[in-house]
């Protein structure tokens, strides 16, 4: 293991360049780095899982070849450099193809997470101009209602069952192009991926991600998640949102390293089986994925206790007891990391770099950035004050982010990309999530982070999951409500509900327990699986109003 400090003092953007990229950045490829330098004969490129136990495997040597026929295909169609190339698609090889295909031929590939309804994908497909989007036969009736959709391609089921007519089939168009296409180089300033934000705090904007932003890919992949030669890995993301696309494929394949894909839903069932099967030792995925296994219980430690090696979180912050648990029931190390579909990720706690562990804290600044905390006049903090998480992007190479397509942005102030999260240094230089900025509450003049509330209500074994929002007060701005999902062995009453309000303050202070308890059912997610605490909050808000209208009224 590397000691941080050392890669840290040690960073050359060059050296990073030439030991991910096998060169300059003046003449890339992404499927040469993500497939034609690793086919090799017989070397695994996917191993796939079907939802009803079904597999295959692809070599590098097959992908290769397949993408190759397919970029002829789009090429027929007029596809060329710089066009976009949409794939409404689950975790199948096919989705492979046509990410290694478009970028191939210089194209920009545009995921699309197949829990989209028709307006979502209207909204992303008409502001990308996508030249063609491929789907399959029980995603393709969503494109019925797309207003001005591209040219389609569907991977149809046997004799064509599923395809409409006017399509193209995917398999029978591939069987006609040949299986040679030369790749398109470009330097690493031109754009390899076409995202768009999750639409957490306002409308999805798109963003070019450009060929650089593999190396930062790569970092990340090697460094925080510590993934080896001897690994088995497997990223539970979905590669419709960005850690799935960036870290489930471009990160891994570039090492040359294999994937595993779950065609299926989660379930505790399917996770146990994928990772016995494939004798899983590194896997990456979301806090909501792993509340929902520690739920489980022994169901799930039982099968998979001693088999990883290395368990990665991002998407949220990391609650304690996740990390707790993963210890206790599982004997593993699972390390909390930060980032977003802008930036990749920029601040971990790393399993291939020697540092502290701050428990609950986000970690420490990936190698090639430099992470500061900022005042609401842009001012650098010191340790132990709340501020806005920011990028020095003047003394941050492996940043690549640099707008949004077409939108204006806030986000850029000076040499700063304000992340609109809010945090707070440690005197060990990690740095500890406290919410999205108007995710903070203010009660009675103090400023209380969600997530440290909904950490403590976790630890609880009746809870499975919480979301804590400010509710407006007259008295003290706003009181602190929590809404709880309990486990089925569990009645939500007023009883259980004082027992969490005394364990929260017992761990917090007097100032931070919620002082109102709601027991629900669900809470509000993006398809990701990110916490919508401000659909609470409105609601809230909005009972607020109500409730003030009616005593004016009265």
């Amino acid at each position: 293991m590397r000691d941080y400090l050392t890669a840290m003092s040690d960073f050359d953007y060059q050296r990073a360049v030439s030991h991910s990229l096998h060169g300059d950045l003046t003449a890339l490829n992404a499927c040469v780095e993500c497939c034609d330098r690793h086919a090799l004969p017989g070397r695994i490129a996917l191993f796939w899982e079907g939802r009803d136990a079904s597999s295959a495997s692809y070599t590098f040597t097959e992908l290769q070849t397949h993408a190759a026929r397919f970029a002829n295909f789009l090429l027929a169609q007029g596809v060329k450099r710089g066009d976009t190339v949409a794939g409404l698609l689950p975790r199948n090889v096919e989705l492979l193809v046509v990410v290694l295909a478009s970028w191939r031929i210089g194209a920009v590939y545009q995921p699309l997470f197949t829990a989209f309804g028709p307006k979502a994908i209207e909204h992303r497909l008409n502001s990308s101009g996508a030249a063609l989007v491929v789907t399959d036969a029980a995603n393709r009736p969503k494109l019925d209602d797309v207003n001005d959709c591209p040219t389609i391609v569907t991977v149809s089921g046997p004799k064509g069952q599923g395809l409409v007519r006017g399509d193209y089939s995917f398999w029978a168009e591939l069987e006609r192009y040949p299986a040679v296409c030369e790749p398109v180089m470009l330097s690493g300033e031109d754009p390899f991926l076409l995202m768009f934000t999750s639409g957490t705090t306002g409308p999805a904007k798109p963003l070019l991600v450009p060929l650089k932003a593999i190396v930062a890919f790569q970092a990340y992949t090697r460094d925080a998640v510590d993934l080896r030669a001897q690994d088995a890995f497997w990223n539970l993301a979905d590669p419709g949102w960005a850690y799935g696309i960036y870290f489930g494929i471009t990160g891994p394949l570039s090492m040359g390293h294999p994937i595993t894909l779950y065609d299926g839903p989660f379930t505790v069932e399917s996770t146990c089986r994928v990772i016995k099967k494939y004798a899983i030792t590194n896997l990456t995925g979301s806090p909501t994925a792993y509340r929902l296994l520690i739920a489980a219980g022994d169901a799930f430690s039982s099968k998979v206790k001693g088999q990883l090696r290395a368990v990665s979180s991002a998407g949220e912050p990391l609650n304690p007891e996740v990390i707790r648990w993963f210890a206790e029931h599982l004997d593993v190390t699972i390390h909390d990391h930060y980032g977003q579909t802008e930036i990749g990720m920029v601040l971990c706690n790393h399993h291939g770099l020697g540092h502290p562990v701050h428990l609950g804290a986000a970690g420490f600044a990936s190698p090639g950035h430099r992470i500061v905390v900022l005042d609401e006049h842009h001012q650098e903090l010191p340790v132990g004050q709340p501020g806005i998480l920011a990028v020095d992007r003047s003394q941050s190479p492996m940043c690549w982010f640099g707008g949004y397509q077409g939108f204006p942005t806030k986000a850029f102030v000076g040499n700063y990309y304000l992340s609109g999260d809010t945090v707070e240094l440690n005197p060990d230089g990690s740095i500890s999530f406290v919410g999205r900025s108007d995710d903070v509450i203010t009660t009675s003049g103090y400023r209380v982070g969600p997530f440290d509330v909904e950490s403590a209500l976790i630890e609880h074994p009746a809870v499975i999951e919480a979301a804590v929002v400010g509710k407006p007060d007259p008295e003290r701005t706003e009181l602190v409500k929590a809404f709880v999902v309990l486990s089925p062995h569990y009645l939500g009453d007023a009883q259980l509900a004082e027992t969490l309000r005394l364990h929260v303050r017992q761990r917090l202070a007097a100032h931070a327990y919620p002082r109102e308890i709601e027991f629900v059912s669900e809470l509000p997610k993006t398809p990701s699986g990110k916490l919508q605490r401000f659909i609470l909050r409105n609601q809230e808000i909005a009972k607020a109003e109500q409730a003030a209208n009616a005593r004016a009224t009265a």
